[in-house]
């Protein structure tokens, strides 16, 4: 994850940028402890990892200081959270990063949920964007010293006939 933030954010946040979004970044174990993260390994080794997540948490890992919220959401009304969505920057743009999202879609639909949320890094527009992700609204998080890091709320509408 720390070699993704440093090596892929590179071409669009400055260094000040990429240094404050480890602050706001990063893996919430509760995704694991949820069952709702995956990771792709090649020859053992990890080289993508994401995650989807029942819970309100939109962003933010355990040492982030964005807060987050652990209550359940409803199928019926909320959207998934897609997070912590992370690839080998050796392994990049190799279609990792769509498996990954395609496992977390899947296993958001099959959990009754119609709809999906991220927050996207500048880095991370492209692949959300040819996953049929539309931008919701661009806000930005703000390091303890004040950093400003601009991202990306987006969203999709699940394909019901997809099988799961």
């Amino acid at each position: 994850m720390t070699r993704a933030i440093e090596e892929l954010q590179h071409g669009f946040l400055s260094r000040e940028q990429v240094a404050a979004s480890h602050q706001i970044m990063g893996l919430d174990t509760q995704l694991v402890k949820d069952r709702t993260y995956f990771m792709i390994l090649n020859e053992g080794a990890p080289v993508g990892c994401g995650g989807w997540s029942f819970r309100a948490t939109l962003f933010g890992g355990d040492d982030s200081i964005v807060a987050r919220e652990p209550l359940p959401l409803d199928p019926a009304k909320d959207a998934a959270k897609i997070r912590a969505m992370y690839v080998d920057p050796a392994h990049a743009r190799r279609g990792i990063g769509k498996a990954i999202m395609a496992l977390c879609e899947d296993a958001a639909r099959a959990a009754g949920f119609a709809r999906v949320e991220l927050m996207a890094t500048l880095a991370g527009l492209p692949l959300y964007k040819a996953c049929g992700y539309r931008a919701i609204e661009a806000v930005e998080a703000t390091s303890r010293e004040g950093v400003r890091v601009p991202i990306v709320r987006m969203g999709k509408v699940l394909d019901s006939t997809r099988p799961h």
